[in-house]
């Protein structure tokens, strides 16, 4: 029930990062973060539909203390990330389909290194998805990502709709929220969701890249509104928690929960009326 997105910018602020350096001492940071993506039709027929998204995201980490910044190569923009998702729907019958998605990616400082020094980051999945009824969807699957190292997980889909305003949507262990739709227009999320970014560094003493990674969850509140049939922006605010957390300097973590904030204002894809 909520508008498709064909662009995608999105800004996302999360204050308060707090870490101690070997020689430096305590330091505070904020993280900031930029993406962009676009969602392109490759086929749409009546039993198969598969589209591409290409995305871009660039993120810092601004010191907000005095000082020298000890990780200065992870600040002003420099890192990046250059990535394709697919996502496919395959109808197998009147209320089943199979879901099928990817991720491949690479993410690190490019301005220290080529990009054929950063592997790829990827995961795959794959889901059976069954309408039980109008209102109620259910599916498993499977996933597997690479990211510093493989891991595999199990995939749970469930949409109910409580009422024609209201309803629960889950992708496990990806997403939950509960959604109540004020208007034709205006949708109230409460969510949690999964954070997960890794960076291959530059070090100095190793010819191999090192790895700077993190995962959060965003659990919090967000509100989407469509201006017309043709864009819309959502806004998010909740608290970042911080499940693990690797910096390639050796510095130990002191504060990395904290408050979040994101916006983002997207394009719904053009509709093209059909000559008669």
């Amino acid at each position: 029930m909520a508008p498709s997105k064909w662009l995608t910018i999105r800004h996302t602020h999360a204050p308060g990062k707090v870490y101690r350096f070997p020689g430096a001492g305590t330091k505070t940071f904020t993280q900031e973060e930029y993406f962009f993506r676009a969602w392109l039709p490759v086929i749409h027929k009546e039993k198969v539909s598969v589209i591409l998204g290409p995305h871009y995201r660039t993120e810092q980490w601004e010191m907000k203390s005095s000082g020298e910044n000890p990780i200065s190569h992870m600040s002003d923009w420099k890192l990046r990330s250059f990535g394709l998702d697919l996502r496919s729907l395959v109808k197998l019958d009147s209320s089943s389909w199979l879901v099928l998605t990817s991720h491949i990616s690479k993410s690190g400082n490019f301005g220290e290194l080529t990009a054929r020094q950063i592997p790829f980051n990827y995961t795959f999945s794959s889901a059976f998805l069954k309408r039980l009824s109008p209102d109620k969807e259910i599916g498993a699957g499977v996933m597997v990502n690479r990211s510093f190292k493989l891991t595999v997980l199990p995939v749970l889909l469930f949409n109910y709709n409580f009422s024609e305003n209201a309803g629960l949507e889950m992708i496990l262990p990806q997403r939950i929220s509960f959604r109540r739709n004020l208007s034709p227009s205006d949708i109230i999320y409460l969510k949690g969701e999964a954070v997960t970014r890794t960076y291959y560094l530059r070090q100095v003493s190793a010819t191999d890249p090192g790895v700077c990674r993190r995962v959060d969850v965003d659990l919090g509140l967000s509100y989407n509104r469509r201006l017309g049939n043709y864009a819309g922006f959502e806004v998010f605010g909740g608290y970042r928690t911080n499940l693990t957390n690797k910096l390639v300097e050796g510095a130990s973590p002191v504060k990395t929960s904290g408050l979040t904030a994101t916006v983002e204002l997207y394009v719904q894809p053009p509709k093209f009326k059909r000559k008669k």
